[in-house]
């Protein structure tokens, strides 16, 4: 049994490495559009979770996804073992693209990566850290045993070193402008189902700390209507320092007809960190989808887009009008990206985007 001097030697020395993980320096989140050096994303469509006829769709889109995106910058793919053959096929082989696709193989639960992988940041040294912000199957709602090692797992592949944040939440909770302002729900982030007891003002103190923020915006999103209890990536994404893309709904029976209406309200009277009104781009949800496979969670949404090296991965829904109007905006707001407009109907039925599929990793 060691002595009490030596156990108070031991809790310092523990203590320092715990301060020192998180002492990364002057940390800064770049923007979704910033260079990246790789996109990460899970493929996987598991029957636990999802419907038999939705994984074979949602297996497609996947890959639409990823071979999409590598015609603009490196994607690196986990893959469970029994999935390998599946998605290889379905990638058409590693080779045939603009840029490499890496299956790398590890266990997983379901595809979210924007939730399950990390938030990469650097610092003013240049060195790169990736935080985990604990996901815990977005408040216990869903088996997370592998889904929760992904975190810790992309960040040693990517070769950075790993942060563990005191919050627990997950990606699709904020957005940020890379110049010190974030948005984010109350609904997922101050929720007893991932931090009970947590004041605002504590998590406020430790995404500023961890992401270099200086501005946080918050809208009070929803609880219970679907497994993520409200994420901002759903309602408003950054696109670019005092633009903000915002989705409207177009439904007046859906519960989020009132909360983007109220989002709409908040945002606009908002400013930024540098204390600059926010402009907002207003995407009106489609009114006709695909319902195939399945409706009761179905995301319709414009903003799920993913901004990566010269383009934007957005979606379409089958509504002429709607997917035309919602790119013609997005084309005038990224003017120097390529807009690429695919169909992910499979993973909109499980209640995502493009968005949340995917996790960048910058280039510095």
């Amino acid at each position: 049994m060691p002595s009490r001097r030596r156990f108070l030697q031991l809790l310092s020395l523990l203590s320092g490495g715990f301060l020192a993980q998180r002492a990364f320096g002057q940390n800064h989140m770049p923007d979704e559009s910033a260079p990246h050096k790789r996109t990460w994303m899970a493929f996987i469509a598991s029957y636990d979770i999802w419907e038999a006829h939705q994984v074979p769709e949602v297996q497609r889109n996947l890959a639409t996804i990823a071979k999409t995106i590598a015609k603009y910058e490196p994607v690196s793919l986990l893959v469970r073992q029994q999935d390998y053959d599946t998605a290889l096929a379905l990638l058409g082989g590693l080779d045939n693209h603009n840029h490499p696709i890496d299956l790398i193989e590890f266990p997983l639960n379901d595809l979210w990566m924007r939730d399950t992988g990390p938030a990469f940041i650097t610092n003013s040294a240049g060195e790169k850290a990736a935080v985990s912000f604990n996901f815990n199957g977005w408040g216990e709602d869903q088996a997370y045993k592998y889904d929760a090692k992904v975190a810790d797992f992309v960040a040693q592949q990517a070769g950075a070193k790993s942060i563990v944040s005191n919050v627990v939440m997950e990606g699709g909770c904020f957005e940020l402008d890379g110049h010190g302002t974030a948005i984010l729900t109350e609904s997922c982030i101050l929720n007893k189902n991932r931090n009970p007891g947590k004041s605002k003002v504590e998590v406020e103190a430790e995404l500023k700390q961890l992401l270099g923020l200086t501005k946080i915006i918050w809208l009070k999103g929803i609880k219970g209507k679907d497994i993520t209890d409200g994420h901002t990536d759903f309602y408003a994404r950054f696109i670019k320092p005092g633009v903000v893309a915002v989705s409207r709904d177009t439904d007046k029976d859906s519960y989020d007809y009132t909360i983007t209406r109220d989002n709409i309200n908040t945002l606009s009277k908002a400013s930024d960190a540098q204390g600059n009104n926010l402009e907002l781009v207003i995407l009106d949800t489609p009114w006709d989808i695909n319902t195939r496979y399945g409706t009761r969670d179905f995301a319709a949404g414009y903003v799920g887009y993913y901004a990566c090296n010269g383009a934007i991965i957005m979606q379409k829904f089958g509504d002429k009008i709607a997917d035309s109007a919602a790119k013609n905006q997005l084309v005038k707001a990224f003017p120097e990206h390529q807009i690429e407009q695919i169909s992910i109907d499979g993973i909109a039925s499980g209640g995502g985007s493009i968005h949340c599929a995917t996790q960048q990793e910058p280039a510095n």
